[in-house]
């Protein structure tokens, strides 16, 4: 298969940020904050979030990316992370936040991980990760993706009112905080999301993607 096209983006150019989810935007924003561009959320304009009927977490963040960058006029980034727990062979994985709805369609992630608790019952493998995947796709169809993945391991009950999902539940290998009690700065600088953005940015520093 032919590698994507590559593209250029920097200083200035607009980024349409594929996600209605605050706490990802507020990360995505600060980790794209040294290229300079011109962010503008999905829901700032309006757009409409697409089914995640995608198998993989590429597949979703592609489906993402690609219906707002076709609906905006303009690239997109999206992006479709989730935690998996060992004990479960992975789940929830893509289908993390599937686990938060609530009757009436909104999320509730203390729900959630009330949920995988539950499930989990008492294994002896505490073993747990993060796997994040980022789509940057252009309104003509052409898309790249990154991905990065964090291990750690599980804990109860929930630590922390920062972060989202199930942050408060996740301490990465080598910390004692769950991401839900580290300040964001510590957590975006070794999260899932900020390994695929490494990926990312290595890319955005050649001025092409």
């Amino acid at each position: 298969m032919a590698a994507p096209e590559r593209r250029g983006l920097g200083r200035g150019d607009r980024l349409v940020i594929a996600t209605h989810n605050a706490g990802k935007l507020r990360e995505i924003a600060a980790l794209l904050s040294p290229f300079g561009l011109d962010l503008v959320s999905a829901s700032a304009l309006g757009l409409a979030e697409p089914a995640e009927t995608g198998a993989t977490f590429a597949e979703n963040a592609t489906l993402k990316a690609l219906a707002a960058a076709r609906a905006a006029g303009l690239p997109a980034l999206a992006d479709d992370s989730g935690i998996g727990f060992a004990a479960l062979n992975g789940a929830p994985g893509v289908h993390t936040a599937d686990w938060a709805i609530l009757p009436d369609g909104s999320r509730d992630f203390g729900v959630a991980m009330a949920l995988a608790r539950a499930r989990l019952g008492e294994p002896e493998d505490l073993r747990a990760w993060f796997t994040c995947c980022l789509a940057l796709a252009w309104p003509d169809g052409v898309v790249e993706t990154f991905e990065g993945r964090v291990d750690g391991h599980w804990v109860w009950p929930p630590r922390g009112r920062r972060g989202f999902g199930f942050d408060p539940m996740f301490v990465p290998q080598g910390e004692r905080e769950t991401f839900g009690e580290m300040e964001p700065a510590r957590k975006d600088a070794i999260s899932h999301r900020a390994r695929a953005f490494a990926l990312l940015a290595a890319r955005l520093s050649k001025g092409a993607v």
